[in-house]
């Protein structure tokens, strides 16, 4: 039955449980009394859905407080085994890929390299379904146990209703990849075990803004800098973020061939590939036949000696003109968007750290204008190189969430996908 506002009792039964779920998992342990004002709930509906909490697996007891004069006050937590969630990121360098419990606990993880950064679909695909074979094996998991598997890609996620998640990845070479329904064809899943795939940077965003650099800000923007650049923004209409593609604005007319295919793209200066491949142009020695992550290890080694050997001036001016054009392309950010926090995160964000930072930081808001420029904090992300695997697996831990806690269910009445009448169709007879 719906009241005057739409909502039926189901719906405020999924709400009220969504809100002590939330409060037991960023806050907890709590007691039932601390639920309430932290909920907006009665003690009486508290007390209701922490009964069909506990009786579900969900929320388990934590020990006890003393209270004002009267018997000790239970504390309560969200059951870390009620839930498993698998996280992946589609890098540059591998594939990563990882599976964690309901408080995000790493259980097993597994790390399936890509030669010379290539992104053949096939690939790909075999390195998730790898992946996620030997996590559940490490871990003595059974598929049918996960909430879902989260995954960041690079480009552009569309879903679509016949397809899944469909990715346009331009500077790899995707052109509406349907990843979703190849990752299903074959897949070591049960089809209900869904699959939430989105843009990378959306990904490490959620992480940051969850459990990094980002928690408390209402108004925030997460940067991946990584072979590539991109940005997530967080809004109070986007709390769950929005992936803007950051490295194709123009920073330079008729300048540096992106991979995109555009000329004066920020990436084409200020992501790691072209950082290496400026450095090599100007007669730096990038090692041979090593990642970008190994050689962009070298080239900090060179710019900035440990010892008293001199720095390398050509890798040392190349990457002072990184750290501008990343500066300039943050005040694009800063005045379009006035967040009160900028993420530096990535790998090559990470690699280049805090010698980097106060360089980026300086050009950043001498570019942008001064007002919002006074507003805004930029730091590095702390959540290291699982950031965007984390990330990931948010996604169908928010979705597991949004339903109160109860496992996705089939829609009988509707449709199968594509995916899945193409694998009836192989089927054995």
């Amino acid at each position: 039955m719906a009241g005057r506002n739409g909502r039926t009792v189901r719906d405020l039964r999924r709400a009220n449980r969504t809100a002590v779920l939330q409060r037991l998992y960023f806050d907890g342990p709590l007691s039932r009394f601390e639920l309430g004002p932290a909920t907006g709930l009665s003690s009486g509906s508290v007390s209701n859905v922490v009964a069909d909490l506990v009786a579900d697996g969900l929320v388990e007891e934590a020990g006890s407080v003393d209270s004002d004069g009267g018997r000790p006050r239970t504390l309560l937590r969200v059951a870390p085994v009620s839930g498993h969630m698998i996280g992946v990121d589609v890098g540059e360098t591998r594939v990563r890929v990882e599976l964690f419990d309901l408080t995000l606990t790493e259980l097993a993880r597994a790390e399936l390299p890509l030669e010379q950064q290539r992104y053949e679909v096939e690939v790909i695909v075999d390195h998730i379904r790898s992946g996620i074979d030997e996590v559940l094996a490490t871990a003595g998991l059974a598929p049918e146990r996960l909430l879902g598997v989260g995954i960041g890609v690079p480009g552009i996620v569309e879903r679509t209703p016949d397809r899944g998640a469909v990715v346009h990845g331009q500077t790899i070479g995707w052109n509406a990849i349907p990843l979703e329904s190849l990752l299903r064809t074959g897949s070591p899943l049960p089809g209900t075990v869904p699959y939430f795939i989105d843009n990378g940077a959306k990904t490490l965003g959620q992480a940051e803004m969850w459990f990094g650099a980002g928690r408390g800000a209402r108004n925030a923007l997460v940067v991946l800098f990584g072979s590539g650049v991109g940005a997530c923004l967080v809004t109070p209409e986007a709390e769950h973020g929005r992936a803007v593609e950051w490295g194709h604005l123009t920073v330079r007319v008729r300048g540096r061939r992106c991979r995109c295919g555009a000329l004066g793209c920020l990436e084409a200066y200020a992501g790691a590939e072209s950082l290496l491949a400026r450095w090599r142009e100007e007669g730096g020695r990038v090692p041979e036949d090593t990642d970008e992550e190994t050689a962009l290890t070298t080239m900090l080694a060179a710019a900035y000696p440990a010892d008293d050997t001199a720095a390398d001036p050509v890798a040392l001016a190349v990457l002072e003109e990184t750290a501008e054009y990343l500066g300039a392309g943050l005040s694009d950010l800063i005045n379009l968007f006035q967040p009160e926090r900028i993420l530096m995160g990535g790998w090559a964000g990470l690699q280049l750290g805090a010698r980097f930072l106060p360089a980026v930081r300086k050009h950043a808001l001498s570019y942008a204008l001064r007002h919002p420029a006074e507003k805004v904090t930029i730091e590095l992300g702390r959540l290291g190189p699982d950031a965007v695997t984390v990330g990931a697996a948010i996604l169908p831990l928010a979705d597991f969430f949004a339903r109160g806690g109860r496992r996705p269910e089939p829609d009988p009445e509707a449709p199968p996908p594509a995916w899945h009448t193409a694998l009836q169709d192989r089927a054995p007879r």
